[in-house]
């Protein structure tokens, strides 16, 4: 077996599409979010939302069109929003699909399912969000929804200095996960 150092499978920098060269360098915070109950569960990691504060406070994100995730979200219409910390890199490739998850991704991490789904219990930051089905629209190569907060859990922020190595949040560019 051998282990790359970039994706085997992703072409190198300069086969890619300049619009993924140009998103892969915006990067952002790793969420992961997750909807569903017992075995009708799904998630996925994403970088690609927008929080809007307001009344009602909003969630904008863009999720790929044929992801379990995007079909619970519209059977349950409600989905958890956990900000992931750099002790979760190996859980954020599990739901991400980069990594094996023997007996399923939730399998990995430690669960509290909520009224708007399984909320992983080490993410201290979450959201608990219902979808507006009237905002979903196809965008690029993306599908756009919009969702109203109903609930929000601000734990310790684990971006100050002097935190153990496992802690402080995890962020994703250009393919890599980096720490602040």
């Amino acid at each position: 077996m051998t282990i790359h150092s970039s994706h085997p499978f992703e072409p190198d920098e300069t086969g890619r599409e300049p619009i993924r060269r140009f998103r892969g360098r915006v990067g952002g915070a790793v969420s992961l979010w997750t909807s569903g109950e017992g075995r009708d569960r799904a998630g996925l990691t994403v970088t690609s939302m927008l929080v809007a504060a307001g009344d009602p406070a909003r969630v904008v994100v863009l999720l790929h069109p044929d992801a379990d995730l995007l079909e619970r979200i519209e059977e349950t219409s409600a989905a958890v929003v956990s900000l992931l910390a750099w002790r979760h890199r190996e859980l954020a490739d599990v739901f991400a699909g980069q990594f094996p998850a023997p007996g399923g991704p939730f399998r990995a991490g430690e669960w509290e399912q909520t009224e708007w789904g399984p909320r992983l219990v080490t993410a201290p930051s979450w959201l608990g969000v219902r979808a507006d089905a009237r905002s979903r629209r196809d965008v690029g190569w993306s599908v756009l929804l919009e969702a109203v907060v109903e609930h929000v859990e601000v734990g310790e922020d684990a971006g100050g200095t002097g935190e153990p190595e496992s802690s402080g949040p995890l962020f994703h560019r250009r393919g890599r996960y980096l720490r602040l």
